[in-house]
């Protein structure tokens, strides 16, 4: 594989998935009220290596970080923690075209070594649900996570990031 088909290959892996056609167009019937995740892609935020990503897999709790470990009821269960995120990022299109409309982060805390992770359930689906409606939840994140995450959207897309709500900016502010 040459080195543009990588590239090329990573750049999909790690994109974000922009608005699409409602799924009931406007017919009622099976599936209308349902939840769509069709705007939302899951950004994982690791302040241990300096680094945010895309990782589709936490969407469904099959990030690499979540896998091959032992879910636990209580934070203190897990020997060695080390703090990831677990970012919900929706995206709308607006009069000025596409922009982060709604930013839900969550925390993970895993031991690999010790195979124990723990993480709210509740947390991250209320997480994910006010990134849904447009909500900016990111006040339990320490600063060095917040200039990643910002970091991060304003390279990935400079256009989404400039056409985002200065709520977002602000929250993420340096």
């Amino acid at each position: 594989m040459s080195a543009d088909q990588s590239s090329d290959k990573k750049k999909r892996a790690q994109s974000f998935t922009i608005v699409k056609d409602d799924s009931t167009d406007g017919h009622g019937g099976y599936g209308a009220g349902s939840i769509s995740l069709e705007n939302m892609s899951s950004v994982i935020v690791d302040p241990n290596e300096n680094k945010a990503y895309v990782d589709m897999a936490a969407m469904h709790a099959r990030s690499e970080l979540e896998r091959r470990v032992k879910y636990v009821q209580d934070k203190s269960e897990v020997p060695d923690p080390k703090q990831y995120w677990i970012v919900w990022v929706t995206v709308e299109t607006g009069e000025h075209g596409p922009y982060y409309a709604g930013v839900g982060a969550s925390e993970l805390l895993v031991d690999k070594p010790n195979k124990r992770a723990f993480k709210s359930m509740a947390e991250h689906v209320t997480n994910m649900e006010k990134s849904l409606k447009g909500k900016i939840v990111v006040d339990r994140m320490d600063d060095h996570s917040k200039s990643l995450l910002r970091d991060f959207l304003e390279e990935f897309d400079a256009a989404m990031w400039l056409n985002s709500t200065d709520e977002l900016k602000q929250a993420l502010a340096k």
